[in-house]
């Protein structure tokens, strides 16, 4: 199947049917949803480090491409903080010298990161998406949002802190800086905290907020009172171009980009199927095209990396979303605002934008979610707490591969020791459960059934195989019946060390029996000669009938050459 066929159904998914109520949702959801993206446009790119406008230039193309290709009626695509604090840390070499080639090589990044992410849709790797753990991801954005709060404190405070891509130095430079507060700026940065968080869930808050900070600005004249302004906002849309870096800067850039990638889509794909109603589908690799190929438009309007934003989204289904048409809609109100407004944000507050950030940033510290990890699964807090640490200390690149690393150990870990379970007969039925925890569950006398709860591979089959030999000792058994239902794959290295067990088993004169074998593992059994040497009458298809056989059987004489000594 060629990758512009999904993109076809894509388009056709969603003007199917379309009608004119839908239309008129629409157009509410996409002004509802602009007078957000507006000022968080502007919020972010400053996170970014980069000029206000280049967060409106990055809101403006990828809705349009989006509602062409992407699979989800209600994401809505644009700049997030997320993506904004990992272009910062991607470009801080760059942060002291030309702004010109800063802007340059941000919108490099996001057709690098759109590169990436369009072929790899293309070749319908979506699947990558599952290496990010949940622990791993909120971990990362947990500390991610504390490296953007730390971040905005210079601007909040009227202090002019060094960028960084950790935490100390943040700060160790605040504390140097200390006595340099600017009270005025203070004032209006937390006035303005205070507002938003105030005004709750009122959709045009931080709209509201810029709106009476540009007027406070102009009218009070903040600037001559040392509050640092917007500045010059230049207005008119940008025309396409490609942006001006050497090709020593853009390989430079493409492991930042490959990262961006794939945080953004995580970002985006979590998104959209939140905001999913029953029956749409929003599809990975799909997915990976529209977001590739929007975060290449947003490279080419001189915009930075994109994604999908759950606030941003989630206002736009809460406004009646009907199609990817509502961020079309928000698109075209970011246009009119660089067309006619643009320049009347000149007298903007920097500690406004700054607070904007610090308030919608602060719902990712996710600590609930800590609590409910440490109720549920504990030992799934190790990468969580790895990842927020490593991140804090190391920065965002850094700390997510920590992450990645450690889950990834932990998971080997736990295929190296996996469950096992003793199983008795529950009273009056067939049916086989782990004694431990059904004690009414009867054993029976001379045969042990050990179910197994893994695959069989090299990394685990000495230690399964340990504990199958632990149990019949403790059982003083003559048979064993090993139920595995949950054995669904064997590699040759545990068809040797099964082949070797059997051998042992019977020179000490004990039988062994298989119920519930999966096909696949069947098969590969076969194809290497261990069910014949077995016999195929040592298979069973339920646990029940093993046992009757291993109980109905004759006890085997040990073989007097036996060198295992069994109790």
């Amino acid at each position: 199947m060629s990758p512009l066929e999904p993109k076809r159904r894509a388009l056709l998914r969603w003007t199917a049917g379309y009608a004119r109520a839908d239309f008129a949702a629409d157009l509410l959801a996409g002004a509802t949803t602009a007078v957000l993206l507006v000022p968080q446009a502007m919020a972010y790119a400053m996170l970014a480090g980069l000029p206000p406008i280049a967060g409106l230039y990055a809101a403006l193309a990828p809705p349009l491409i989006y509602a062409v290709l992407g699979t989800s009626r209600r994401l809505a695509v644009g700049p997030v903080a997320l993506d904004s604090l990992l272009t910062a840390a991607a470009l801080a070499p760059l942060a002291a010298g030309d702004v010109a080639t800063y802007v340059a090589a941000a919108s490099a990044l996001a057709i690098l990161a759109g590169a990436f992410q369009a072929i790899t849709g293309a070749l319908r790797l979506g699947f990558v998406v599952n290496f990010l753990s949940l622990p791993v991801l909120r971990g990362f954005t947990s500390a991610a949002a504390i490296l953007i709060i730390a971040s905005q404190l210079g601007p909040l405070l009227g202090l002019k802190l060094p960028s960084s891509a950790a935490l100390w130095p943040l700060l160790v430079a605040l504390a140097e800086q200390l006595r340099g507060v600017h009270g005025p700026t203070v004032a209006l940065g937390v006035g303005a905290v205070l507002a938003l968080v105030a005004l709750g869930k009122f959709r045009g808050k931080a709209l509201l907020v810029v709106v009476l900070a540009t007027v406070a600005g102009s009218v009070f004249a903040l600037e001559a009172r040392g509050l640092a302004l917007l500045g010059p906002v230049p207005s008119g849309l940008p025309a396409p171009a490609w942006p001006a870096v050497d090709r020593e800067l853009l390989l430079g850039l493409a492991p930042a980009a490959a990262l961006i990638a794939l945080i953004s889509f995580m970002e985006a794909f979590s998104s959209g199927l939140a905001v999913a109603r029953r029956g749409e589908v929003v599809e990975p690799d799909q997915e990976l095209l529209a977001l590739g190929f929007s975060n290449i438009a947003a490279g080419l309007v001189r915009g930075y990396p994109i994604a999908g934003g759950l606030s941003r989204t989630a206002v736009n289904a809460q406004a009646g979303a009907r199609s990817p048409l509502a961020g079309v809609v928000s698109a075209a109100i970011v246009a009119l605002t660089l067309a006619l407004f643009a320049p009347l944000l000149a007298t903007l507050p920097r500690a406004v934008l700054s607070a904007i950030i610090v308030v919608a940033v602060a719902r990712l510290v996710d600590v609930a979610f800590v609590r409910e990890l440490r109720r549920t699964r504990p030992r799934e807090l190790v990468p969580l707490a790895i990842t927020f640490v490593t991140t804090l200390a190391l920065g965002v690149g850094l700390g997510l591969a920590f992450g990645v690393g450690a889950s990834l150990l932990l998971f080997v870990l736990r295929t190296t020791r996996p469950h096992t379970a003793v199983l008795g007969r529950l009273p009056g039925t067939q049916v086989y459960r782990n004694v431990l925890r059904f004690p009414d569950a009867e054993t029976v006398p001379g045969v042990v059934i050990i179910r197994l709860d893994a695959p069989l591979y090299f990394a685990n089959a000495t230690y399964l195989i340990d504990e199958i030999r632990r149990r019949i000792a403790a059982e003083k058994a003559r048979a064993v019946v090993i139920d595995a239902g949950g054995v669904h794959d064997i590699d040759v290295s545990a068809l040797a060390n099964l082949r070797d067990f059997l051998g042992e088993l019977r020179r000490n004169g004990i039988d062994l029996y298989v119920a519930d074998l999966k096909g696949p593992v069947r098969d590969v059994l076969a194809r290497s000669g261990l069910t014949a040497e077995l016999g195929p009458d040592r298979f069973s298809f339920t646990a029940h009938e093993a046992v009757q056989r291993a109980s109905n059987a004759p006890t085997p004489a040990p073989d007097p050459r036996a060198t295992q000594a069994w109790p």
